[in-house]
């Protein structure tokens, strides 16, 4: 049972050790007190003629003391919610205790920890405090702790990473975050660059100031521009501000417990790329960085969120790093990619010299995109499944698409292949998973 009175409980079940329970940073109160100040300020913006007409009949006094009410019992809401929220680390789980009228205990077995991420939004690094986020096997949503003191955060992710590796409880604490080599980081000047030449920021920027304007012309209604102009706007400023706030000072490192991928200007995130997780790797190379040889490197990680390996570098620079997340697999040039048959072109016109593929020993490449090249590395481990489709037109020409589905629930698929090759893909393609899958690294840390 938990021994009253004291701040790091101790909980005790018969026959085990006592498990030490812990509190959150004393100001993770303040986080929790605006939860009844959204509540009020999300009812004024459902109804805003509403709330607009009870502001006016309020008196001062009236006012004053509504505030003297809200103002105290949304500072005993968020203490309440702190005093209520435990969490502990066993030999086998993370425990973490919170609800303050119904209790929720979450058990996250540590084998089945897939990342442990450090963020800090810009509020928190003034604080000193960090939130601690972590990627579960089998969960969509990530369990965290908000807020620890930042360098408690640190210490308990090497912690947790510690016992997911298989390290003796009592030497986990003493083992400390793995040290990190970089392998990369990105200048800002390449990543502002990189925005400016990418066709999406110009396409949204443009839409933004066209379309408003034709709606005005069209008419008159200023509530119907702003309705169509505020989403626009916002939608050019995530493409370009956006992105360079968060991808902002990229570093990725190499440590015994995969690859650490730091980045943002305002909230500091701290990143771990799970080893063995990663089902796909794309090399993105749009129009207007050909010219300068840069690209961009995506992922496809199982039970994680992470899909950015590296927003803008050289090509020969994010091939390194490539390799550093698939051992042993090189990226086939574009020379060793086979088109699909001439006659392809009569299903998809012009575009189809955009498709291509190369399979090796170890990966299943597949290429598409004339203007915006994609090439999709999946290595033959993570293939769960192999199908091929054919409809009435592709039939007809003799064509047919191979499509390779991966543990992340995506897909990669080889476009307009001639219909022989495609059979003979399926069967190999098969099989090639099956040996791949005998000789794959295991997906824990630190091995």
């Amino acid at each position: 049972m938990t021994t009253p009175g004291v701040d790091d409980a101790v909980q005790e079940k018969p026959g085990k050790e006592p498990v030490d329970e812990r509190r959150l940073h004393p100001i993770t109160p303040l986080r929790r007190a605006w939860a009844p100040v959204a509540v009020v300020i999300g009812w004024a913006v459902h109804d805003p003629d509403q709330a607009q007409r009870q502001l006016t009949r309020l008196t001062t006094t009236t006012l004053l003391i509504a505030l003297a009410v809200v103002v105290p019992a949304a500072a005993l809401y968020g203490f309440l919610t702190w005093w209520f929220t435990h969490f502990a680390v066993t030999d086998t789980e993370l425990r973490i205790r919170t609800g303050l009228l119904f209790r929720r205990t979450a058990h996250i077995r540590l084998e089945r920890i897939q990342a442990v991420d450090v963020t800090q939004p810009l509020l928190a690094r003034v604080a000193g405090v960090a939130k601690l986020r972590l990627d579960v096997v089998g969960t969509d949503k990530k369990d965290e702790l908000a807020f620890l003191g930042e360098r408690e955060a640190r210490t308990l992710r090497a912690e947790l990473l510690a016992r997911a590796a298989g390290f003796a409880p009592e030497t986990a604490r003493e083992v400390g975050e793995a040290p990190a080599r970089e392998l990369l980081r990105t200048p800002p000047r390449d990543l502002a660059l990189s925005l400016v030449l990418t066709g999406a920021t110009w396409v949204t920027l443009v839409a933004a100031l066209v379309v408003p304007t034709l709606l005005w012309l069209a008419t008159h209604s200023a509530w119907t521009v702003l309705a169509t102009a505020v989403p626009l706007l916002g939608a050019a400023g995530a493409s370009s501000v956006g992105r360079f706030v968060t991808e902002y000072d990229w570093t990725v490192g190499e440590s015994p417990d995969g690859l650490r991928i730091d980045h943002g200007l305002l909230d500091r995130t701290h990143e771990t790329v799970p080893p063995g997780r990663v089902q796909t790797v794309r090399i993105v190379e749009p129009l207007l960085w050909r010219r300068r040889g840069w690209v961009r490197v995506e992922l496809d990680v199982a039970g994680s969120s992470n899909s950015v390996l590296v927003p803008v570098a050289p090509r020969e620079v994010a091939e390194a790093v490539v390799a550093r997340v698939l051992p042993g697999v090189t990226v086939p040039p574009l020379s060793e990619l086979s088109r699909p048959p001439r006659r392809a072109g009569r299903c998809v016109p012009v575009w189809w010299r955009g498709y291509g593929l190369a399979v090796t020993d170890a990966v299943f490449a597949s290429r598409q995109g004339l203007l915006r090249r994609s090439l999709a590395l999946v290595p033959h481990a993570k293939v769960q499944s192999v199908r091929l489709t054919q409809g009435p037109w592709e039939r007809l020409w003799r064509v047919a698409d191979v499509h390779v589905d991966t543990g992340a629930n995506k897909t990669v698929t080889a476009r307009l292949r001639d219909a022989q090759e495609a059979t003979e893909l399926l069967g190999a393609q098969a099989e090639r998973s099956r040996t791949g899958r005998k000789g794959a690294r295991p997906d824990r840390w630190m091995v």
